[in-house]
């Protein structure tokens, strides 16, 4: 672009003083084009008869071509020209020459659009780069909302343009205005729009849904009609020139923080283009009220992600891994995230919570996680009958825990508690070992007389110890005691026959 001062100086020296295009460029140190363009759009190279030029018998020819096909490229027309015997070389002058000839395009008038408070709100996507996140380089982009009525702004960034981020932004822009417009008007964004033949449009579903939860009428804009939402364009121009230019972040938690203050702050403090005896911040207030109520329970906008899981404990997210329980592998799990959380579900119950790592090739692991996979592959290399001891009475690993560190010796005790587990049973040896905890020294002996103790007190006759294989059917064998007054009778009969 020529600046008003360049192009007056180029215009006076041209028409005043009589200088010709190549001295003003020399003597004003721009290029010779510069100074063409510059009286071209002034309308006085016009105005001046032109110098004879071997183009002149084909100005003809040219002007009714480029009016049946005002978009022929001036390559085309050289071509053209050339084959009906123009003898000129210069291929620059003919561009200059086709360029003085083309058609302009009338120059297009538009109304002025206005709205009520609380009616409408236009919305976009605006690119700010590139920028390295961990080890690898990721989009920066931010979501853009303005109310076309007061101009109150909601900026908010994220790294990318997905259509759970898209609906996250309504969803926190809503928040911020404490309400909803009745009118919503979108850009044909991939993130809304699926489908458009001229005026026939196929939203999203899920924006539809979206919509209709929250109540308002989504409706697009004409295709390359930047004029209607140029209150939104406007607002991206805005960020780019009066807030992300040297703008330093740590996160995109610290860039979102900023980005609020300065919404609420200076864009808040600016004048009202409705009203220039008002600010941005006052014409807000009064259209607030006029906005639609929000819902009890916002919208699940989280994004949502069938994974499924391998033989180790962790699930595949955005190139990232993050834990699960160990109970859960070899399955089908959903994960839900958002911009801070990932969250592990399988059906309604949530498995895991990690903060999300926008970072790529990272593992996340809750360390509970890791710890029980530790223990339980511990308890699986141990001997089959410490297994099927620890198993049936938990306490026994702490009970042989404290005889280790003692120097206690572990296989006999091991050998005597299974006896004890045959002769007790498993709960009330879990009962014996619970008490037994409180002894300074851990001695299966005393767990042994506890269990004697405990037999004596509720009078029941002393266990006999029967060894039976594991896989034994006798060990669900029931036996049910008969009475002993049979026995009486059989003797009674017996001394009447002897008699």
């Amino acid at each position: 672009m020529i600046d008003r001062e360049l192009r007056a100086k180029i215009v006076r020296l041209y028409t005043q003083e009589s200088w010709k295009p190549n001295a003003i460029a020399k003597q004003l140190q721009v290029h010779h084009s510069t100074v063409q363009n510059a009286l071209r759009h002034s309308g006085v190279e016009r105005a001046i008869a032109p110098q004879p030029s071997l183009a002149d018998p084909y100005l003809p020819f040219l002007r009714e071509t480029m009016e049946r096909y005002p978009g022929l490229p001036a390559s085309r027309l050289w071509s053209m020209v050339k084959q009906r015997g123009y003898p000129g070389t210069s291929d620059g002058h003919f561009r200059r020459i086709v360029a003085r000839l083309r058609p302009r395009t009338p120059a297009e008038a538009y109304l002025r659009l206005q709205t009520l408070p609380g009616e409408q709100a236009q919305l976009d996507w605006a690119s700010f780069g590139k920028h390295t996140v961990g080890q690898i380089q990721r989009s920066l982009s931010a979501f853009v909302m303005v109310l076309s009525y007061s101009r109150m702004l909601y900026v908010r960034f994220f790294w990318g343009q997905t259509q759970p981020l898209f609906l996250q932004g309504h969803q926190q822009a809503f928040e911020c205005f404490g309400g909803v417009p009745r009118v919503l008007l979108y850009d044909n964004l991939k993130s809304a729009v699926l489908e458009r033949v001229g005026d026939a449009v196929r939203f999203h579903p899920l924006l539809w849904d979206f919509a209709t939860y929250y109540g308002y009428e989504p409706r697009p804009v004409a295709v390359a009609r930047g004029n209607q939402k140029g209150r939104v364009e406007r607002a991206i121009r805005y960020l780019r020139t009066s807030f992300f230019p040297a703008r330093k972040f740590t996160d995109l938690g610290d860039l979102n923080a900023q980005a609020l203050a300065f919404c609420q702050g200076e864009a808040a403090r600016r004048r009202c283009p409705e009203d220039q005896t008002q600010t941005v911040q006052v014409a807000w207030q009064a259209e607030q009220p006029l906005l639609l109520p929000l819902p009890a329970v916002p919208f699940p906008t989280e994004e949502r992600v069938e994974v499924c899981v391998g033989k180790t404990p962790y699930v595949r997210f955005d190139k990232n891994d993050y834990s699960i329980p160990h109970t859960k592998v070899r399955r089908t799990l959903t994960v839900l995230a958002s911009a801070e959380t990932v969250r592990v579900c399988d059906g309604k119950q949530v498995l895991a919570v990690h903060a999300r790592c926008m970072d790529q090739g990272k593992t996340i692991e809750d360390e509970a996680h890791i710890e029980a996979l530790r223990r339980e592959k511990s308890r699986a290399k141990e001997p089959a009958m410490l297994r099927r001891l620890t198993t049936a009475a938990p306490a026994a690993y702490e009970f042989l825990k404290r005889l280790a560190e003692r120097g206690g010796a572990m296989g006999p005790t091991i050998v005597r508690m299974e006896k004890l587990l045959d002769l007790f049973g498993a709960e009330a040896l879990q009962e014996a070992l619970g008490v037994a905890k409180t002894h300074p020294t851990p001695d299966v002996y005393a767990v042994q007389v506890i269990l004697d103790q405990r037999q004596r007190q509720m009078c029941l006759p002393p266990p006999i110890g029967v060894t039976l294989p594991e896989d034994s059917p006798l060990r669900r064998l029931s036996i049910t005691p008969h009475s002993l007054s049979s026995y009486d009778t059989l003797s009674e009969e017996d001394f009447h026959d002897r008699e």
